[in-house]
């Protein structure tokens, strides 16, 4: 079923737990995803890159309309708006969901954008997500001059003028491959779920580790961004496979279930197992 992210993320906060949101650009990694939402009575986010078709709005119908036929709840979000008429586009495709995302701009511009693009998008009943801190890149980490991370007094400000449904934070995860070992700060975390008092979302989710992100699902996490991983899973799963003769045809069906198995693990880690 189709939902806004906002009512699977309060539900989140109320029990404790996070949900995966497993970035999605083609229609074998969106059915895995589903499916696995399906097989592990979850709910789930999809992560949808503005770039990951040609015609966001017509692979959002694709999205939405498989969203539908599922009997778990699914929110569609854009994954690091990067502009307002990304912004826009994702709305008229049908998300649920939008990430505005202004995090290495000024304080004073991040708030200005997101503010007028909460306008929009709650007037047609979309969910809003933005970030402050900055989450980098993890081929730039570094664990002793990690910078960026959220300041709790200036989130509770940004929170307040702009009207956001949950705030993307910098404790110390980032994207893609980590240079280093994840050095996640639980105690910003902690002060910053107690502050804030609304869903936080945690970006850079692969490679962070298991137990970390449990912990952060415990400390106020209820949404964490997947890719690296997903992917990694896939192409694993596929290699592993004797693709000599004809199997080589069952490509796509070797990469969507290394794919699934993937999410479907981080379900049970982030105790999103079992609560559709």
């Amino acid at each position: 079923m189709l939902v806004t992210m906002k009512s699977i993320l309060d539900k989140a906060l109320e029990g404790g737990y996070a949900v995966p949101a497993p970035n999605i650009d083609n229609e074998h990694n969106l059915r895995a995803a589903l499916e696995a939402a399906e097989e592990m009575n979850s709910p789930i986010i999809l992560g949808v890159p503005y770039h990951s078709n040609p015609d966001i709005e017509y692979f959002g119908r694709i999205i939405t309309d498989l969203a539908r036929r599922v009997s778990v709840p699914v929110a569609v979000n854009l994954d690091h708006g990067a502009s307002y008429e990304n912004c826009v586009h994702a709305i008229r495709a049908g998300f649920t969901s939008i990430m505005v995302d202004r995090s290495q701009e000024p304080y004073e511009v991040n708030a200005r954008e997101t503010k007028e693009l909460v306008k929009i998008a709650h007037a047609v009943g979309v969910t809003v997500e933005a970030e402050l801190g900055h989450v980098g890149s993890g081929e730039n980490y570094d664990v002793d001059g990690y910078t960026g991370l959220t300041d709790p007094e200036e989130a509770l400000k940004f929170i307040q003028e702009t009207g956001v449904d949950c705030l993307a934070v910098a404790v110390g995860t980032a994207h893609g491959v980590y240079k280093g070992e994840p050095n996640i700060r639980f105690e910003l975390l902690e002060e910053l779920t107690n502050t804030l008092k609304i869903p936080l979302v945690l970006h850079g989710g692969s490679g962070s580790g298991d137990e970390n992100l449990a912990r952060c699902a415990k400390l106020g996490i209820c949404k964490v961004n997947l890719s690296n991983d997903l992917r990694k899973a896939a192409i694993e799963e596929l290699t592993n496979q004797d693709l000599s003769g004809n199997a080589v045809y069952g490509m796509y069906r070797f990469l969507g279930t290394g794919y699934k198995n993937k999410v479907k693990h981080y379900m049970h880690v982030l105790g999103s197992e079992g609560k559709a």
